[in-house]
């Protein structure tokens, strides 16, 4: 910040602070004991046409009730008028106070806080600040009602006396980090030959300049481009950046000369988002081998941060596979992985259905050729006991209605496909050559019984 703008915020400061009002107007204060302290009332523009009312000040604590003050009835309380002062204020000075004058009124609540015997000042009375980096920091101990009694003002910060004057006195500088912490300004008076000290506290904390933020460089630190001998080149950088920060290239080489290399003039600025934007241009024409494996330097700077971002030409390499080519031809051999394996699932899940539908699509049944006549012979238990109903129903039923109806497979089954006044065990012996595969329906009974009461 120029020493100007300091000195204005600092003149503007002073004559505010000069021309502040001393009354009182809010309604409750806090005071710490020990100190001096006074109540002044203002009067509005109509009753200053009364000022011949008898002025009261009156005090009530609790549920007691009001009682007017005599300023002969305590040699720390003073009455001038419109003003009430402590030398000094004490616990029990506690309560509310009224100020009356005809009808105008006017009442405080005052809460006297006990004073901390292990820090200057106490937390309750501190006034908090916010202080950009780099702005001014003005701390200005000027009091303006007990300016006849000042003798002296120091100032201190957490505690430790930084600066003394007769007076006031008052501390400008530019914000920085370190200088967050407490200021208090200590204003020694001396009345009626006793010295009495007031308090004034600041917590000063200093933040980041939102207006001013640190330039960013958008992108990688390090740039590889690949480029082929003899070609032109535009290498752009771009920023965030304040209104006054400054970006430009940078690219020099001991005993060489790029006479080739051309940074443009022209910086494009342009708001997203709101936010600025900056980028500048550098264009080199018909790269030669001196461009190559060397850093071309893009800055952005403003008086609090440097960001610097860098370009790196590379040889093309014809053979070499560009990475976009070799990320695509990776993601098409993963997905024609997955693709066969899926089919391979498929067609093993999937495997008398797709069998049928080869049929059914060719029109012609490879297993014509194998002189079978039919697909399976199903083997039962023939007689048809109760206990022995359901695996008869199982065998004469449900498997044709699922086999060959369903799936289109043709069945042996004794009852139904043996041709009477044969011999049986010639016959099912014949039905089982003719057959490509034997079904079972196994059970105790199956088990347990003769074999001329099976179906073969």
């Amino acid at each position: 910040m120029h020493y100007r703008e300091l000195f204005l915020t600092f003149l503007a400061l002073i004559v505010k602070s000069t021309s502040e009002e001393i009354c009182i107007s809010r309604h409750n204060i806090n005071v710490i004991e020990g100190e001096p302290f006074y109540l002044k009332h203002c009067l509005s523009s109509l009753a200053h046409g009364n000022e011949t009312n008898t002025i009261r000040w009156s005090k009530s604590h609790g549920s007691h009730v009001l009682a007017k003050l005599n300023p002969r009835s305590s040699p720390r309380i003073t009455v001038h008028n419109y003003i009430l002062e402590f030398w000094p204020v004490e616990l029990n000075d506690q309560g509310s106070y009224r100020f009356q004058m005809g009808n105008e009124t006017k009442e405080w609540t005052l809460n006297v806080i006990k004073r901390d015997e292990h820090s200057c000042f106490s937390e309750k009375l501190v006034k908090s600040k916010k202080v950009a980096v780099k702005k001014a920091l003005l701390i200005n101990c000027k009091n303006s009602y007990y300016e006849k009694w000042i003798n002296k003002t120091s100032l201190y910060k957490n505690c430790e006396k930084i600066d003394e004057n007769y007076k006031s006195l008052s501390m400008v500088k530019n914000a920085e980090f370190t200088d967050q912490g407490y200021y208090s300004c200590i204003f020694s008076l001396i009345r009626n030959g006793k010295l009495y000290n007031v308090t004034q506290t600041f917590n000063i904390t200093i933040c980041e300049d939102l207006n001013n933020k640190n330039p960013v460089l958008l992108g990688p630190k390090t740039n590889y481009v690949a480029v082929e001998l003899g070609e032109d080149v535009e290498l752009n950088c771009s920023a965030l950046a304040n209104k006054n920060d400054v970006i430009y290239w940078s690219f020099w080489k001991e005993n060489e000369s790029y006479t080739n290399v051309h940074e443009e003039k022209e910086k494009t600025t342009w708001i997203s988002e709101g936010k600025q934007h900056v980028s500048i241009i550098l264009r080199i024409k018909k790269v030669d081998e001196k461009n190559l494996n060397f850093l071309f330097n893009c800055t952005v700077t403003n008086e609090g941060s440097t960001d610097i971002q860098s370009f790196i030409l590379l040889r093309k390499d014809s053979t070499d596979i560009s990475n976009p080519v070799f990320m695509r031809g990776m993601i098409i051999s993963v997905l024609i992985s997955v693709a066969v394996v899926c089919l391979v699932v498929v067609c093993v899940i999937y495997r008398v259905d797709l069998v049928l539908f080869y049929r059914h699509l060719m029109g012609r049944d490879e297993t014509l050729t194998d002189g079978k006549t039919y697909d399976a012979f199903v083997s039962y238990l023939k007689d048809c006991h109760p206990e022995n109903g359901e695996e008869y129903a199982f065998a004469v039923e449900t498997l044709p209605k699922v086999l060959e109806k369903h799936f289109g497979y043709k069945l042996c089954i004794f009852e139904r496909d043996i041709v009477p006044g044969g011999a049986v065990i010639d016959e099912i012996h014949s039905l089982i050559e003719k057959s490509r595969r034997l079904i079972i329906v196994l059970s105790k009974s199956y088990i347990g019984n003769e074999v001329s009461h099976w179906s073969f």
